[in-house]
């Protein structure tokens, strides 16, 4: 039976009593699941995706839950959306633990094999990292995403998800508890932490006494800076997703519209929603009314700056902290700048590393963007919102990296792994 603290605030002593259990035993499965073939994983995974069919209307009505007490306590319509499940994002959850199945089976793969001048033959192999701590906020997909890359590339995972979303979290982490059972692999391998007390997530950043081997968080700033600071453990860094697209004087104006407008409205509460629309002064005349008219009459607030202003009246001024702002809404900030190097100029100073877009028909101009930009991410004539591991045929991903270490860019089952080398010998010692 997959272990979970029901929602109580709990006394701290008898709290960590609790979560030191479910990191031994996340501790357990990972060993099991370190070894588990291909197919039983697999098995897993699709026996999980029938459950979440089957339970399609219980999910929705616990979502419904979530979303009454989520307006109920004032949060903005843009929040509510980010945690609003409907038929068609469960059949996507569902879609997408099959794709992961789908994907090869990174654990065990030889990543490079020589051999050296005394007959060792060396091979670097993928193994996974072990147990994986998901601290998360608002997205109750991120439930299914994480467990089941987590058990595709070999992991056990301690999910703990935010208070807003925590009926949703339950209900789907009982289908991935469901196939779990169905494949014949321990329960334990996925395990939600479903108190909502705000320690739990400290002892988990603690580690759990050595249980926990990385920490991934996906959320708010507020969260991943807590998470930065206190972890006692290796981090993902998932920041901010302060994204921009830069339009070029060389832009074909329709293709510049359709991917601005898609970029801000298709979600606002993505990550990869842009923040920041930036436009070349050498072809502001041609290009920024239309493109600063289509956001504004499509419903979003635009903040410019002094050129920006002059195109409509239902402009607001811009300060200096919408540049480095998340809005996770219908906002957006908007600027003029002096070419591609004024883009990447503001770009280095305000953006977050995560995802950034230059819309031009000239090659070299993208080259240099594409080249110069220091983000995870980066796109030439496509929309923001593609910075998600599914459009990168990863299956799913449990976040965008914009840190350096071990992984950068969508998280899936790859980045999930670590390697060990593996040195076959024929009796060589080493000469003193």
């Amino acid at each position: 039976m997959t272990l979970a603290i029901a929602d109580t605030k709990l006394d701290l002593r008898l709290l960590k009593i609790d979560l030191l259990a479910i990191g031994q035993e996340a501790r357990k499965a990972a060993r099991a699941l370190a070894l588990a073939p291909r197919e039983q994983k697999n098995a897993a995974l699709f026996a999980a995706a029938a459950a979440l069919r089957a339970r399609t209307d219980d999910i929705l009505r616990t979502n419904a839950e979530d979303r009454d007490a989520a307006r109920a306590s004032g949060r903005p319509e843009s929040f509510i959306d980010r945690l609003t499940l409907t038929p068609a994002r469960v059949e996507a959850m569902a879609k997408g633990l099959e794709d992961v199945a789908a994907l090869a089976d990174p654990v065990g793969e030889t990543i490079a094999a020589w051999e050296r001048p005394n007959g060792l033959k060396i091979s670097r192999v993928r193994v996974p990292l072990g147990v994986i701590g998901m601290i998360y906020e608002s997205r109750p997909n991120v439930t299914a995403d994480a467990g089941a890359l987590a058990l595709k590339a070999g992991n056990a995972v301690i999910l703990r998800g935010g208070s807003e979303t925590i009926a949703s979290n339950r209900a789907i982490h009982a289908c991935l508890a469901e196939g779990l059972r169905a494949a014949g692999l321990p329960e334990t391998a996925i395990q939600l932490i479903g108190t909502t007390d705000r320690a739990a997530v400290g002892l988990l950043l603690e580690g759990l006494n050595g249980a926990v081997d990385v920490i991934v968080p996906r959320g708010g700033k507020s969260l991943v800076e807590r998470v930065q600071k206190e972890a006692r453990v290796p981090v993902f860094a998932h920041l901010e997703g302060i994204c921009h697209v830069y339009v070029d004087k060389a832009a074909d104006a329709e293709k510049a519209r359709a991917i601005v407008l898609n970029a801000k409205l298709r979600r606002t509460g993505v990550c990869g929603s842009a923040e920041t629309l930036l436009v070349d002064e050498a072809a502001a005349d041609r290009l920024l009314a239309p493109l600063i008219i289509a956001l504004l009459d499509a419903g979003c607030e635009v903040r410019g700056d002094a050129a920006t202003l002059a195109v409509d009246a239902r402009v607001v001024p811009a300060t200096e902290q919408d540049w480095a702002t998340e809005y996770l809404d219908a906002i957006i900030s908007a600027k003029v700048v002096p070419g591609v190097a004024g883009a990447i100029g503001h770009i280095e100073r305000y953006g977050s590393h995560h995802t950034d877009s230059i819309v031009t028909e000239d090659a070299a101009t993208a080259e240099t963007f594409l080249a110069e930009v220091d983000s995870a991410i980066v796109l030439h004539n496509a929309s923001t919102q593609f910075a998600d591991g599914g459009e990168f045929g990863m299956g799913a991903e449990i976040g965008i990296a914009t840190g350096r270490f071990h992984a950068r860019g969508p998280v899936g089952v790859e980045q999930l792994t670590t390697f060990k080398y593996v040195v076959r010998g024929d009796g060589q010692t080493r000469p003193v």
